[in-house]
This record gives C-alpha cells, structure tokens and sequence, in this order.
C-alpha cells in the first residue's frame, strides 16, 4: 500500500520567485551548458500518462548531479558576503585572484556525496582547500570522487545528520560551512542553495518554450532536506505560472518532511538512513526550507528501494542513465500507477504530461551495473 500523505493546506497563492540572477552566474562558469530535456514516450506509457519529461542531470558542469548548481551560488555568494564584496569579474581567474589576499580559506560541508563534491569543484576551481564530512555506510565510488577534487573526506561515525553537526564545528575565520541544509542561526548559505537550484526550472521553462510547450501537469520532486523541492516550489507556484500538481519524494527508511507532515511540526526521523537513494538519506527537513515545502506540494510519497531499482531501469531503457537518487521521480510514479485513488486525486490520467528530475547519474557505478545490468 502506497505511503502517502495529502496536503490539504497546498498553497493555491503564488510564491516570490528569485529571478534569473542565479542562471546568469551559472553560464559564467567554466564549460555550462543547459542539461538536456528529453521527452520519453514509451515511458509514458508504460506509465499510463500522455506524455513524460525527463530533466537529465547526470552531467552538469562534467560533474554526475545537479548539486553543483545550488553549491557554487552558495560558494559565491557566502564569500562575497566573508570579503565584504568580490566587485566585478569576467573569470574565474580573476575571481580566484580576488581572493587572494584572504587566503588560507576553507570550505566546508556534510554530504553523501553529490553536494560535498560540489563545493570540493568549487574550493579546486577557486584556489581554496575544502574539508568534506560523509556519513557512515557511503559509498567508496562517492569518497573517492570527492578526494578527486582535491579535498579532504573524512567519515563520520554516524547519519547524515551528524555528519552536518560535524561540519559546522569547522565555522570559523578562515573556514567557510557551505551547507545545503538549515537550522536556527545558519541560513544565508541554505537560501542561497535554493536560490541556485532556480537555473534547473528556468531552463525548462526556456527549453519547453522554444519547442512550443507549456508547463507540465504533474512535476515529482525529489525531498530530502528540501532544498531542490523549495526551489521547485517558488518556481512552478510563482505568480504568473500555469498551476501543476506537486508530488515530493522520499525514501520510506528517512521520509522526514512526510513524518513532519503528519506531525504538523518539524521532527526528525532517528537514524540508521540506509536507503540506496543516498542523495535523500536525510533525517531532519532544512527549517528555510520547510515554509515553501510544507505548503506547496499537493501529496508527499514515501517509496521503498525496489522503486527506485524499477525507476534505474525503467530510465535505462530510454538511455538515459539515472543513479538511486536521480531515479526517485520516476520511483513515485511507478508507485503511484498501482493507486486508482492516488492517481484521481491528482488528476493524472492518459493526458496528463509528467515532469521528472534524474539528478544524478552514476555516481556509484558498481551498484548501477549490478541493478540495470549494464555498466554506466
């Protein structure tokens, strides 16, 4: 039976969307371009939909996630804020020149995986040093493309959450916490993520005008923390934009928000975090995040880790290669096509057009080929 819980309070008012200044800093970065979006018919209709979108983020910036997006607008914006102002610039060059003066820096963070590698890109890119905290249990594949950046990776006896409270001993004069999650006191940073997150939905918007299409019917978010589900939230609630049913993900074993849902109030969901969807291995929700998640999603779903095996697969056979996290979407729609009554409270039938993030690629290639059969 599927795990779901309806949001009766779902905003029908729109948000404050953050612009494009977010976009217009990612395309200053060494080699952007916009990830593709594919349409994927068989998909659905295995699916039963009328049509499926599938953002691929499983190269942006040749790194395998979307997380450089919100990390490098959180790094650049975290520093601009440490130097009292980075002025003007043309490269990065002259960026990581600019810096000069306040080095040794350091930059910090706790991932399980994606994000961490992120901000090591960034710290390489810029000329600083980066210390990265993982939880227990992460996969070697994502430790070592972490070290690959140049930065330190060290494992913490513990969740992702205690993995966060770890990094945020590091704070200092010379060390600065790039975190992807809130809590009372560190904000700016979170925000900030959440703001960079933006450029993924403002490319689709870009991308489905040029082919003359409209905004999906139904767009399935991956949660975890809330970051990239906020940044969803304040694009496609934002005044002006066409309404779209809002379903967010999470794995059963760490469905925080969905708990925090049925909770009426923000509450953690006590460890061991084991599923494969590392990405969304997250106990507590991001308090800056909570506000836009809490209200602007129509349903949450919690999927067990044969979902998102199914989602793997289910992507490979449309070429496109999605990790475990990356697969989620496509994860809650599988779970939702066996729910007559999930599917006509959300109003999806053979018409509706289904938008999905894969927001990753293989980041653990020995688990993809044992899952799909196929290397990477």
């Amino acid at each position: 039976m599927t795990r779901i819980h309806w949001n009766p309070q779902a905003a029908s008012q729109s948000v404050e969307a953050p612009g494009r200044a977010a976009l217009d800093y990612h395309r200053r970065l060494p080699d952007y371009e916009r990830s593709p979006l594919l349409e994927a018919p068989s998909l659905a209709a295995d699916l039963r939909l009328g049509r499926l979108w599938v953002k691929d983020e499983s190269s942006r910036l040749d790194l395998p996630s979307f997380k450089i997006l919100g990390a490098s607008w959180g790094v650049y914006r975290a520093l601009d804020q440490h130097v009292g102002g980075l002025g003007d610039w043309s490269s990065f060059d002259e960026l990581a020149a600019r810096l000069a003066p306040h080095r040794p820096l350091t930059l910090s963070a706790a991932t399980d995986g994606n994000h961490g590698r992120a901000v090591a890109r960034m710290a390489k890119l810029l000329d600083l040093s980066a210390r990265i905290f993982v939880p227990a249990g992460t996969a070697a594949a994502r430790i070592e493309g972490i070290e690959s950046e140049g930065a330190t990776c060290e494992v913490v006896d513990g969740t992702y959450d205690e993995a966060v409270e770890r990094s945020a001993q590091e704070a200092g004069d010379r060390c600065l916490v790039i975190s992807d999650t809130s809590w009372p006191g560190y904000e700016d940073v979170p925000r900030w993520v959440i703001e960079g997150y933006s450029t993924i939905f403002w490319e689709i918007d870009d991308q489905l005008s040029e082919r003359g299409e409209v905004t999906p019917d139904l767009v399935v978010i991956q949660i975890g923390v809330g970051a990239l589900a906020a940044a969803a939230v304040r694009h496609f609630k934002r005044e002006g934009s066409q309404s779209a049913s809002m379903v967010g993900v999470e794995p059963e074993v760490s469905a925080c928000v969905l708990a925090s849902m049925e909770a009426g109030r923000l509450v953690t969901i006590p460890g061991p975090h084991d599923s494969i969807m590392a990405g969304l291995n997250c106990g507590t929700p991001s308090v800056v995040a909570w506000p836009l998640v809490s209200s602007g999603f129509d349903a949450y779903v919690a999927v067990a880790d044969e979902r998102a095996r199914e989602g793997m697969r289910a992507l490979a056979q449309v070429d496109v290669v999605s990790g475990e996290t990356g697969a989620a979407g496509v994860a809650c729609l599988l779970e939702l096509l066996d729910d007559p009554d999930a599917r006509a409270r959300l109003g999806i039938d053979r018409s509706t057009t289904g938008l999905v993030l894969s927001t990753e690629g293989a980041t653990d290639p020995v688990a993809y080929e044992s899952i799909v059969g196929a290397r990477p």
